[in-house]
């Protein structure tokens, strides 16, 4: 009998496609495959050769680019020297994940979908393009193993990972930075409160450049693990030790063994987190109750997608909130499934907003705290954000762990060119720790556009700027968008400085760059500045179009966005 084999590669940022993946890979247990779930960047790509049936699940971050667990796997599939016939006895599918309010829609899964079948491979579907905009949108991994402390002398400290160690910062083991600064830089009567916080990372080893992004890890806060504990009977500061059901199954590297319950839900399960359709489905099969099965299975169901969105994903409601909602069911959930429930917290990324020119042994971030209203009751809160926010150095020793990774943005090592940098809101962050950077190496020639809704309000690093700006080693340009009855954005002080910028561009090979909110602004400072390449240029709608191209070919036009 020829054995059933399905293997299943995930690309994924934010967790998305490894949920997608592991939910493929279920439902081919269930038709008796034996499949495996593998990173891309985990998997000996040398052995794909040999691979006859492979299901590619892949999302695309920021323009068009892949997300960091398949940079590896990326770079080799696109060599040069690969044989045509390379992958000619694979049968294999594509599935893309991605938001087609960005420009480069699922552009990673359309490509690799052109490069297998390139390489001989055999498509046995059109790429999926999964859409983040569309409305409608088993065994257990791990068995715990309950432990009394007394009773098989084991001593468990408090499972925290924040403490110095000597391995290199990373997401496996982070560097315990201690919070020195945690300061508000919004009014206090604006609506929006915005931290400008500091860390010590003296001794952590860590080297960054401007436009690099610290990593962050965060926690779940103690009223929500409570909640939790008292939902699904579970003691707190119960040990257990984690083992895998199959042999192909790591252990989550992040878990200490042996671990507390209180740990994993403070710091590796994201119970706060927006569940996806396959919460629903797993747990559809735990409900002793008819009608919460029946409503579950309905939430999972393809006919009830629109009720899903409406129930769960407008509303943003909580995995916490939800088991709250179904009180009968979360009696019958075994710990050994909660890994596949829930996903792990996911690491949040923070443009870094300091130059280590300037601060040897610090690294600064400015963050928006994410706080907003649905319908339901309770704010919306961001668990990052509002965990940082919180906390309070001046009363106690705060640390939190990160690390550095590259960022997107690349600034010239050339002195003499000058640099055109369009940051609205915290978008500038990166723009600062450039700044900071380009001002301690003597480089002049950096030019600002900087945007928010008032002077008084939320003029972010107000001093440092005009400090900088009456110094002559910035050229500041504001554009407050409350101020006055009009309302003005940097797209409109771009169009009014539109001779400067040709002239930068054209003659001093300025580089150009924008960061910040993908919705609207992007484009619009986009248009802008084509609209100055026909007006002070004199190009064509289709030659402006060109140069852009070519301006983003060369790296001297970049952006950085998020939605």
């Amino acid at each position: 009998m020829v054995e059933r084999k399905l293997l299943v590669l995930f690309g994924s940022q934010s967790g998305t496609a490894q949920d997608v993946a592991e939910r493929i890979g279920r439902e081919g247990v269930r038709r008796h495959f034996k499949c495996r779930v593998v990173p891309l960047d985990s998997y000996a790509i040398a052995d794909l050769i040999q691979e006859p049936l492979v299901v590619f699940v892949c999302s695309t971050t920021g323009q068009g680019e892949p997300p960091d667990n398949m940079k590896k796997f990326w770079r080799f599939i696109f060599r040069r020297d690969l044989p045509a016939t390379s992958l000619s006895l694979m049968d294999c599918a594509v599935l893309g994940l991605g938001d087609s309010s960005y420009p480069k829609f699922n552009f990673v899964a359309k490509k690799l979908g052109k490069r297998l079948i390139q390489l001989g491979a055999n498509g046995l579907l059109p790429v999926g393009l999964g859409d983040d905009q569309h409305d409608l949108g088993l065994p257990s991994k791990y068995s715990f193993q309950f432990e009394d402390d007394a009773a098989n002398g084991v001593s468990v400290g408090p499972c925290d990972t924040n403490r110095q160690t000597k391995c290199p910062p990373s997401q496996l083991c982070p560097f315990p930075a201690q919070m020195i600064f945690n300061e508000r830089v919004t009014d206090e009567t604006h609506f929006q409160d915005v931290r400008l916080i500091t860390f010590d990372i003296s001794g952590s080893g860590i080297e960054y450049s401007a436009g690099d992004v610290a990593m962050i890890e965060p926690r779940n806060s103690h009223e929500s693990v409570d909640q939790f504990c008292q939902l699904l009977r579970l003691d707190p500061h119960k040990t257990f030790l984690l083992k895998p059901n199959d042999a192909a199954t790591p252990l989550p590297a992040r878990v200490p063994q042996p671990c507390t319950v209180q740990y994993l839900l403070e710091r590796y399960l994201d119970i706060n987190c927006v569940p996806r359709r396959s919460f629903f489905d797993l747990l559809s099969y735990f409900s002793p109750d008819e009608m919460e099965k029946e409503k579950l299975k309905e939430f999972s169901s393809a006919e009830g997608q629109e009720e899903l969105y409406s129930y769960c994903n407008r509303l943003r409601r909580t995995t916490l909130e939800i088991l709250y909602d179904f009180p009968m069911t979360t009696y019958a959930i075994p710990p050994d499934y909660l890994f596949d429930l829930i996903p792990e917290i996911r690491p949040r990324a923070f443009s870094i907003a300091s130059s280590q020119l300037a601060y040897p042994s610090q690294i600064q971030i400015l963050m928006a705290v994410v706080q907003y209203r649905t319908k339901l009751k309770k704010p919306r809160c961001g668990l990052c954000s509002n965990w940082l926010a919180s906390q309070n150095p001046l009363q106690s020793a705060v640390h939190v762990p990160l690390w550095v990774k590259k960022g997107m943005l690349q600034f010239p090592t050339d002195t003499k060119i000058p640099v055109i940098m369009v940051g609205p809101g915290t978008g500038v962050a990166p723009f600062r720790a450039v700044i900071q950077e380009r001002v301690v190496e003597g480089k002049k020639g950096n030019y600002l556009f900087f945007g928010c809704r008032g002077k008084s309000k939320d003029f972010f690093c107000r001093k440092e700027w005009e400090e900088l700006n009456q110094e002559g080693v910035l050229t500041l340009f504001t554009a407050f968008s409350r101020d006055q009855e009009d309302k003005i954005y940097v797209q409109h002080r771009i169009k009014e400085k539109g001779p400067l910028i040709w002239n930068l561009i054209q003659k001093e090979q300025a580089y150009f760059y924008i960061a910040g909110n993908a919705k609207m602004m992007p484009t619009q400072v986009t248009d802008s500045l084509k609209s100055i390449f026909q007006s002070e240029g004199g190009l064509s709608e289709a030659e402006s179009e060109h140069l852009l191209v070519e301006l983003d070919r060369c790296g001297r036009f970049q952006t950085e966005t998020w939605s």
